[in-house]
């Protein structure tokens, strides 16, 4: 079985060789990877795809082009210049991991998966991908396209999640002693472009030959998930409150849960549409968004402007700088409906 895995690594290794992807955060061959580089696309393309991070790596790259340019900017910059990419604890997590690297590590990154588990926003995922391909250490990193590679090409038909532990036991005992970062680049570049979710083209394969499930026939069919609950559906307001002079009211979310730290035009709690903060009235516009665990309807409502702010989180914002604040998703597409038009299509970074 070793001397099989082994085969299997080297056969990976020879096709990417010649076939990698050219990524704007990926070294050269036979250049050394820039561990800011990694780090900051790891953390950007986690539950994101390549296309849509590659503009705003390059934008982060032009605006902070190391650890410490990144860790001196205030918070809300970055939280600025990551509206649009999602999962926005990610961004306060990247900023907070900056700051902890350059004051307390001198700007230099752990060398080792241990070590870097010890900064904030950093899983086992991140950890292995950083320590592998920045420093290539035998790691193995495991996310959801190696999770589909490893479980066709061994034929592993336990459902996710509880499939995960052997998947990865598998992927780690397959890195090589050398070039593990080029090994983990191949998995991803594998599960992207050849072995894909849907009608995945074995033929360009390299592991097509030894490959269980495409002689079982069950390719497609893998990896097994478990039937995933209902989504539940959740319904709140948003208020929009404009001034004479045309600024528009918006409010700080508090640090902790969901768009933990995002803005956005002042809203019910999710659970509870009932719950009525400003008054006013309802102008019948409806926004849907789909997170994760639930889906949310939102109601607009109008109401008029306070004589003063309602506290520290809230602040006016002139209407033609809101495509440059830090709206999540959900609530562009709510002040673009109180607007009666979609403008605030965000500026490519």
């Amino acid at each position: 079985m070793a001397r099989e895995k082994a085969d299997l690594s080297a056969k990976l290794l020879t096709w990417y060789d010649a076939h990698r992807r050219d990524l704007p955060w990926r070294a050269k061959p036979n250049e050394l990877a820039d561990p800011y580089r990694v780090w900051l696309s790891e953390i950007m393309l986690q539950q994101t795809n390549v296309t849509t991070v590659k503009p705003y790596f390059a934008a982060f790259l032009k605006r902070w082009p190391h650890v410490k340019a990144l860790a001196a900017a205030p918070r809300e910059e970055v939280m600025q210049a990551w509206a649009g990419l999602g999962y926005y604890a990610r961004a306060r997590n990247l900023h907070a991991c900056a700051i902890h690297v350059a004051e307390k590590l001198d700007g230099i990154f752990p060398t080792t998966r241990d070590g870097l588990l010890e900064l904030p926003g950093i899983g086992p995922y991140t950890a292995g991908a950083i320590a592998a391909i920045a420093y290539d250490e035998r790691q193995a990193a495991v996310d959801g396209n190696v999770e589909r590679v490893i479980t066709r090409a061994f034929a592993l038909e336990t459902p996710l999640p509880d499939v995960k532990l052997q998947v990865r036991e598998i992927t780690q005992s397959l890195v090589p002693a050398k070039r593990a970062g080029d090994f983990a680049q191949a998995m991803m570049d594998l599960g992207s472009g050849i072995c894909t979710p849907k009608n995945p083209d074995c033929r360009l394969c390299p592991w097509e030959l030894s490959c269980q499930a495409k002689r079982l026939g069950i390719a497609e069919s893998l990896p097994r998930r478990k039937q995933k609950p209902k989504v539940p559906h959740r319904h709140g307001i948003a208020w929009w409150i404009e001034r004479a002079d045309g600024a528009v009211l918006l409010r700080r979310r508090s640090d902790k849960g969901l768009l933990g730290g995002m803005l956005e035009m002042p809203s019910s709690g999710w659970a509870d549409a009932s719950e009525n903060l400003f008054g006013g009235s309802d102008t019948g516009l409806r926004v849907t968004h789909t997170f994760t665990h639930f889906h949310l309807e939102l109601a607009i409502w109008n109401a008029a402007p306070p004589k003063k702010l309602p506290g520290p989180d809230y602040h006016w914002a002139k209407r033609e700088s809101l495509a440059n604040e830090a709206l999540p998703s959900v609530m562009r597409k709510a002040v673009a409906a109180a607007l009666g038009a979609d403008v605030l299509k965000k500026k490519k970074p």
